[in-house]
C-alpha cells in the first residue's frame, strides 16, 4: 500500500492502536496529523515518526469537546491543508456493571465513542465532498457487533458507530467516499491493561487464537479501508479478534 501524497488524521494517536496507525501509515508514505488529548505524548510520537524519515505533526484534540473539535478542523487545514482520509481511532471506556454506571459515566461513554467521532467527520467532510475522493475508518469494537459483559453503554455506542458507518456510506458513495468499520477485539493496549486481571485472563481464554492483537495488526486493518486496494468497498466491517466473534 502506498499513500504518498495522501494526508491522514488518526485521533488516539498519541498510544495504543491510534499509534500504531498512525505509524503505520507514516511508514507508508502518508503525511499524517496525530489528533490526541494528550498532546505532549502526541508530539513525541510525531518527533518519532520525523526522525525515522516520515511526515507528521500533532494537534490537540478532544473528541468530546465541540469547541475542541472545530479548533482541530481549523488548525489542520491550516498548517497541513487537505485531509484525504480519516481514520477515528480514539475510544474510552471501562469495565463496570450496568446498574454500578451514573448518568456521567453513559455520556462520556457515548460522546467520546459515538458522538465525537460523528461532530469530526461532520467538520472534515466537506472538503472530501468537493473533492469528491475520500475515506473515513471508523474504529468501533466487537462489543459493538455482540456485546460484551460490563461494557453495556460502551457496546451500544460502539454499536452506534457501526450503524451511522453504514448510513454515511451510503449517503456519501455518490461522492466517491468510503466508509467502513474495523472492529477490534481483545487488544493490548494501555486502555486494556486497566482491565481487571481475571477479567483478562478470561477474554484471553475465550479466544481462538488464545493471545491478544496486537496494535499493529488493527492498523493494518485500517490501512487496507483507506487504501486503492479497497476502493470499491463502503459500508462493511472487519473484525479483527483472533476468531473470538465469529458472526455475520
Amino acid at each position: 500500500m502506498n499513500f504518498t501524497g495522501k494526508t491522514v488524521v488518526v485521533t488516539g494517536s498519541a498510544s495504543g492502536i491510534g499509534q500504531a496507525t498512525a505509524e503505520a501509515f507514516a511508514a507508508h508514505g502518508a503525511q499524517v496529523i496525530l489528533a490526541d488529548l494528550a498532546l505532549d505524548k502526541a508530539r513525541e510520537v510525531a518527533a518519532g515518526i520525523v526522525a525515522r524519515g516520515g511526515k507528521a505533526v500533532a494537534i490537540h484534540l478532544d473528541v468530546a469537546n465541540d469547541a475542541s473539535i472545530a479548533q482541530f478542523a481549523a488548525d489542520a487545514a491550516r498548517q497541513v491543508g487537505e485531509v484525504h482520509i480519516l481514520a477515528n481511532v480514539a475510544g474510552w471506556g471501562k469495565v463496570q456493571p450496568f446498574v454500578d454506571n451514573d448518568a456521567d459515566f453513559w455520556e462520556r461513554v457515548v460522546d467520546i465513542n459515538f458522538l465525537g467521532p460523528v461532530k469530526l467527520i461532520r467538520a472534515l467532510l466537506p472538503g472530501m465532498m468537493e473533492r469528491k475522493t475520500g475515506r473515513i475508518v471508523n474504529v468501533s469494537s466487537d462489543a459493538g457487533r455482540v456485546g460484551s459483559l460490563g461494557e453495556t453503554v460502551y457496546s451500544g455506542a460502539k454499536s452506534g458507530i457501526i450503524g451511522f458507518s453504514k448510513g454515511l456510506a451510503r449517503e456519501m458513495a455518490r461522492y466517491g467516499i468510503s466508509v467502513n468499520c474495523v472492529c477490534p477485539g481483545p487488544t493490548d493496549t494501555p486502555l486494556f491493561a486497566k482491565v481487571p486481571e481475571k477479567h483478562q485472563e478470561a477474554f484471553i481464554r475465550a479466544i481462538p487464537m488464545r493471545r491478544l492483537a496486537k496494535p499493529s495488526e488493527i492498523a493494518h486493518a485500517v490501512m487496507f479501508f483507506a487504501s486503492e486496494d479497497a476502493g470499491y468497498v463502503t459500508g462493511q466491517v472487519l473484525s479483527v479478534s483472533g476468531g473470538l466473534t465469529m458472526v455475520g
